[in-house]
């Protein structure tokens, strides 16, 4: 009879989760974006979630909510109620924060439900002032070793960061990093001429390079940006440099019920395959993805696991 009970009591709780989902969403949906206006995540959210807005017949308040590498963001989601009206979507250094900061207000793994991978980036375009005087990533190198160079970033341990530290270690030279407070106040930095150099996402860097406000000296990725095939990759001046931009990826309270997670899922993938969206993500070296919920648990955990890993091998330093 307890087996019974039991039993009853599991169906009716998966039976009012697949009612929910089929009836989600009733009311809009707050997306939380855990960095400032203008950065690579909230521009690419801008364009996404208007397409994702038609797929699930609701609106989505995107509310940018920056600070902490993003923790501060992804915080408000971790507390919110598990009913899928509040979500998140974020860089690839939520799943570096909790190996190079000392404390988390979340475990990232637990208190979390994978949605899906949005986006993978194939690179950052490397950015200088245009009172620098350099045209060219040699150019730049050369000037570095006379004069002091300071690059930005949207905060400690994120692509960008790994972008610019890699390129300095391939390059033989130093330049001071500067973080901040996300991808905005990074770009507005080297627009003021606080720092000389900054690595954006090509949805950030190429609308700024065409209208002249900034020099694009190369793309970190394997591969010349389509956007701009005649900015080199800094590969073909330093050999042996490749840095992607990490992923974009979507989340949920931990226990949200799995029908909502795959209409979300279903809702973004589909998005994803319009063709201003996806042209979007490509023409900005990204390439759009949106796996299943279980597929992209497994890669989001190991991914942790892996950064783990490079952290503890090159003794980079908790903060």
């Amino acid at each position: 009879m307890l087996r019974l009970i039991v039993s009853l009591g599991l169906l009716a709780f998966v039976m009012a989760g697949n009612v929910f989902g089929q009836a989600y969403p009733t009311r809009p949906i707050r997306l939380i974006v855990p960095f400032p206006p203008g950065g690579n995540v909230d521009v690419f959210s801008r364009v996404l979630f208007r397409q994702v807005e038609l797929e699930l017949g609701q609106n989505i308040v995107i509310d940018n909510r920056g600070g902490a590498n993003g923790l501060i963001g992804a915080d408000v989601v971790a507390n919110a109620v598990p009913d899928g009206y509040t979500l998140l979507n974020t860089s690839f250094a939520f799943a570096v924060n909790p190996s190079i900061l000392k404390k988390m207000p979340f475990d990232i793994k637990k208190d979390f439900a994978p949605i899906t991978n949005v986006a993978l980036g194939l690179g950052y375009l490397m950015v200088i002032n245009n009172d620098v005087p350099a045209k060219t990533v040699p150019e730049l190198i050369a000037l570095a070793k006379k004069r002091p160079i300071s690059y930005s970033t949207a905060g400690i341990g994120n692509g960008q960061h790994l972008a610019g530290a890699l390129f300095t270690l391939k390059a033989g030279i130093d330049m001071l990093h500067v973080p901040y407070k996300g991808g905005g106040p990074a770009m507005t930095a080297l627009l003021g001429g606080e720092v000389q150099v900054h690595f954006p996402a090509g949805s950030v860097g190429v609308p700024l390079v065409k209208q002249g406000r900034a020099r694009a000296l190369g793309f970190t990725g394997a591969k010349r940006l389509s956007s701009l095939p005649d900015v080199p990759t800094v590969g073909e001046s330093v050999p042996g440099y490749v840095a992607d931009a990490g992923w974009h990826g979507m989340f949920a309270p931990a226990k949200t019920p799995a029908a909502i997670v795959k209409k979300v899922q279903l809702a973004v993938r589909k998005a994803l395959q319009e063709p201003k969206v996806r042209s979007h993500f490509v023409d900005n070296g990204y390439e759009p993805q949106g796996d299943p919920p279980d597929v992209w648990a497994k890669k989001f955990r190991a991914d942790v696991d892996l950064f783990a890993d490079i952290v503890r091998k090159a003794k980079i330093e908790r903060q």
